[in-house]
């Protein structure tokens, strides 16, 4: 979730032990008269183990709690993005969740106090065909479909809603055990949600209790304001609030897989006159033909993208674009 500026929304080693040498065992009385030479070489075995034991103790790891060979691996998991396509979108829409549910057809969930609704939008048009406002006191925010139901969640308060697919003014509200509500994902049977700190959530959508959760973490620093949530192929995907960077996320461990860098998306937007837009949010992933769009707050466009690997970057690049 991002407010509409930040007056919305202020933002708010163990030790381990060193593996035991091999032991020192008597030498035999029958062993004592190897040369001189022979017994430098068996003194310098436990000196070997003792160094080999050292490197491994200091060996760098990344905030995934790998060797200094992933935080590579995931160098080399760093992608940028190509424009498929351009559809229009309202600029209007602070949006906070978006999906895609067949027959190019997405919903979308708006922010801001008084403007807030989920609505059902042309992905060709940008038309809105149905929209249902929230009441005044809510904030909305991340969204996502499981089975028939849209679940919504709102900024500042635990109250979530769910929709009837088919008719949005059948509104149901819902407590979830999140500190807040800014992001929501599903697999088809669980709920995965963020509520802009590091934490990724798990959740029972029966109960909305947590049933697991993680901290994400990029090499030992803590991903923050994880924002809207996408499942792409058994990734979760999560916006990370004031960046232009798509953290990809193990839903299993909550490993950090990747980054995804658009920068030139809201750049070339406000290099077009475009200065009222707010921050990259929202992703819809079109699991049948496999089209990936996303959007921003009060952006006039939405983007069809496809990924292609990005140019070398360097750890504090990669940190100093995407760790607000």
């Amino acid at each position: 979730m991002a407010t509409r500026s930040s007056s919305y929304k202020k933002r708010h080693t163990k030790q381990r032990s060193m593996p035991p040498h091999s032991p020192q065992f008597p030498v035999p009385a029958s062993r004592r008269f190897l040369s001189s030479r022979r017994r430098i070489s068996m003194m310098m075995i436990p000196l070997a183990l003792f160094s080999a034991a050292i490197f491994l103790f200091f060996m760098p790891f990344n905030g995934s709690g790998r060797s200094s060979d992933s935080s590579l691996d995931l160098l080399s998991a760093i992608h940028e993005i190509e424009v498929v396509a351009e559809f229009p979108h309202d600029p209007n829409a602070f949006t906070q969740g978006l999906l895609y549910a067949g027959d190019d057809t997405l919903f979308e969930s708006t922010g801001l106090y008084g403007q807030s609704s989920v609505r059902k939008v042309s992905l060709r048009t940008g038309k809105v065909e149905v929209i249902e406002k929230m009441g005044d006191k809510y904030f909305g925010e991340g969204l996502t479909l499981l089975g028939e139901s849209l679940f919504q969640v709102a900024w500042l308060t635990t109250t979530g809603f769910t929709y009837d697919l088919r008719n949005l003014t059948k509104v149901k509200p819902f407590k979830h055990h999140m500190k807040d509500g800014w992001g929501l994902a599903t697999d088809g049977k669980v709920l995965f949600g963020s509520d802009g700190t590091s934490t990724l959530y798990r959740m029972d959508p029966r109960t909305m209790k947590v049933t697991d959760k993680h901290v994400i973490k990029y090499n030992g620093i803590e991903v923050r304001y994880l924002n809207e949530l996408e499942y792409i192929n058994n990734e979760v995907w999560a916006n990370v609030w004031q960046s232009d960077c798509i953290a990809r996320i193990s839903p299993k461990d909550g490993s950090l897989l990747g980054w995804i860098l658009l920068p030139e998306l809201r750049q070339g937007l406000l290099h077009s006159g475009h200065g009222g837009i707010d921050v990259l949010n929202g992703i819809a992933w079109d699991s049948d033909k496999k089209r990936l769009f996303v959007t921003g707050k009060l952006w006039p466009k939405l983007y069809e993208i496809k990924l292609k690997p990005a140019a070398a970057k360097s750890e504090r690049q990669i940190a100093r674009q995407c760790l607000i």
